[in-house]
């Protein structure tokens, strides 16, 4: 389709917000100009985007599956938009059955997890994807796959909710019994001494040390589905629940084991990881709008992506964010490095 381009009095965008989406997502348009003859159109390279809301100064429309590119202009059937360049994710992979971050290796092949529902023996408990996006069974016979972290030495770990055991793999896919007993084993999470930990979702965080001695590190409110936890920059251990509130927080852990509240006002926390700069990105809802939330290290927060259905995030070598929806994984290129990768 030609694109009729804008004369000085023309369609204009001042701003699109947030910077990045992945398929169902919303981008909020603003500017000016947007509806003279006929309601505004938006389009992401040729494909046309459904506008839930059309203004003259605002629009807000949807990401449809088919986009492949983030330039999107706006049409007001005179004239058209400069377009406007923004971060739209590209599927990597469908089919999958995620509940916790996605777990990216140094070299940027990504592992997932089909975890099913309780009890569930799935044909597949993870998935490896390697850089040319193609998706192939890594692991059997784990029920109920559900976090995943990877150590310094490449060896990959993931914990079962359902026998509260970690399993270690190494990268030919020889799986042993890391440590066990560890309850409603969810996330995981290794400190900068190579010490893991486990977030039992009934209100524990233990800590295993490399001799595999277990210690209890702390305890927070249960959650009603996991516990994701992070390091941060500074050494301390962040931990996302979600639990019945609409309000819920995101729990900081100082090495000592002294829990604080980081973050209040978050809708269903799940996933998170941190950039080298101390922001970070957390699968949830702020103010309604879903998606994955940046907190800077002021604790300022402001919806990054916007998406439905995310249970976790990472990021890969190639600056690209890894996102994990409950069905899907993205990949979308923000240009940022993760911390420690």
């Amino acid at each position: 389709m030609p694109i009729r381009k804008a004369p000085g009095a023309g369609p204009q965008i001042a701003q699109v917000s947030p910077a990045a989406a992945i398929a169902g997502g919303e981008f909020q348009i603003r500017g000016k100009g947007f509806q003279r003859a006929e309601r505004p159109r938006v389009r992401f390279g040729d494909v046309t985007a459904p506008v839930i809301i059309g203004s003259d100064s605002l629009v807000i429309a949807r990401v449809p599956e088919e986009a492949s590119q983030g330039e999107l202009v706006v049409d007001n059937g005179n004239s058209v938009t400069a377009a406007w360049s923004c971060d739209v994710g590209l599927l990597v992979a469908n089919g999958m059955h995620p509940v916790a971050n996605p777990a990216v290796d140094a070299s940027g092949n990504i592992f997932t997890t089909f975890s099913g529902s309780r009890g569930q023996k799935t044909p597949v408990s993870v998935y490896r994807i390697d850089t040319n996006h193609d998706p192939q069974p890594f692991l059997t016979d784990i029920m109920n796959a559900t976090g995943l972290t990877f150590d310094s030495a490449g060896i990959l770990y993931i914990s079962s909710r359902h026998d509260g055991i970690v399993y270690q793999t190494t990268p030919d896919g020889t799986v042993s019994v890391y440590v066990e007993g560890m309850g409603v084993a969810t996330g995981l999470a290794f400190d900068g001494e190579e010490n893991l930990y486990v977030g039992d979702r009934s209100g524990t965080i233990f800590k295993i040390s490399r001799d595999r001695q277990i210690y209890v590190f702390a305890t927070i409110e249960p959650s009603i589905a996991a516990y994701h936890l992070a390091f941060g920059p500074e050494g301390n251990l962040f931990v996302s629940g979600p639990t019945t509130s609409s309000f819920d927080v995101v729990h900081r852990v100082s090495p000592s084991g002294q829990v604080d509240i980081y973050y209040r006002g978050l809708g269903r926390p799940q996933g998170m990881a941190f950039d080298e700069d101390g922001n970070l990105y957390v699968a949830a809802s702020l103010s309604g709008r879903k998606g994955v939330v940046r907190i800077a290290p002021d604790r300022s927060a402001e919806l990054f992506l916007s998406g439905p259905n995310i249970v976790g995030v990472a990021f890969a070598p190639s600056r690209s964010m890894i996102v994990a929806t409950n069905s899907s994984i993205y990949r979308v290129d923000v240009d940022i490095r993760g911390f420690g990768a």
